[in-house]
């Protein structure tokens, strides 16, 4: 990265924000308020980026910085009384069966409460441990373990055409 600053910062994000896109994408499960979660999260990482690019983990500090910037959003009252969609564009399916599944786990996971929602992109999307997701949504290991588990749950019951035996039989012909 460059010595100056605005450079560095400006380097960072052009590597970083395709990732951090699909990051809020799955949180907020709308293109156009993931654009809007990732730059008020890069506003805030901008802000401290003194502090941020001395982190010894510059990653995992800007994906927290977006993972607590949905929560606190999601919390206040105007996230509560107004809904952008009511529905899930259909656009994205299409014949393709994966393409089918792929719009029934996003269905499934934009029901999932904000905080198992974003339990589960962080352990199973961002593919962190137990202890860096407790880190990144400041809980313990304990909540990230029982949110997981609530969050598989309502994601079976949202999901019924999936039975394990069924990928546990593909795998081993494979």
């Amino acid at each position: 990265m460059s010595d100056r600053p605005d450079e560095a910062f400006r380097e960072y994000v052009e590597e970083r924000l395709p990732a951090l896109q699909r990051l809020a994408y799955l949180l907020c499960q709308d293109r156009h308020h993931a654009d809007d979660l990732v730059q008020d999260a890069l506003v805030k990482l901008y802000t401290r980026w003194d502090r941020a690019s001395a982190a010894s983990h510059l990653h995992a500090y800007a994906r927290t910085t977006l993972v607590r910037t949905f929560l606190s959003e999601r919390r206040t009252n105007w996230a509560r009384r107004v809904v952008l969609v009511d529905r899930f564009p259909e656009d994205l399916g299409s014949s393709d069966p994966d393409a089918a599944s792929a719009v029934a786990v996003r269905r499934a996971l934009a029901g999932l409460p904000p905080r198992q929602r974003a339990v589960i992109a962080l352990r199973y999307y961002s593919d962190l441990s137990v202890e860096e997701t407790g880190e990144t949504l400041g809980c313990s290991p304990g909540t990230v373990k029982s949110q997981t588990a609530k969050g598989l749950a309502a994601l079976r019951r949202a999901l019924p055409d999936v039975d394990a035996d069924d990928t546990t039989s593909t795998r081993t012909r494979s």
